[in-house]
């Protein structure tokens, strides 16, 4: 059944309609600069990029975008 997802991104509780989404479809919602550059972690896991498609978010999940910058002396 399709309906609101209550999630925390980023540490920040936000509602997200129209669930369940993929992380694919979660960094599309969420306008993620750069999702090719971006680690996923979903309740504390690393999510590998080859299963963003297949991995399904639900209602009460913790997702964190990380960016890793390279730079540097």
């Amino acid at each position: 059944m399709e309906g609101n997802l209550e999630l925390k991104v980023n540490g920040e509780a936000r509602t997200v309609s129209d669930g369940p989404l993929s992380i694919t479809s979660l960094l599309k919602s969420f306008d993620v600069e750069s999702p090719d550059m971006v680690s996923v972690q979903l309740n504390d896991k690393f999510v590998p990029r080859n299963g963003f498609d297949l991995t399904k978010v639900r209602d009460g999940d913790s997702i964190d975008f990380l960016y890793f910058m390279g730079g540097g002396k």
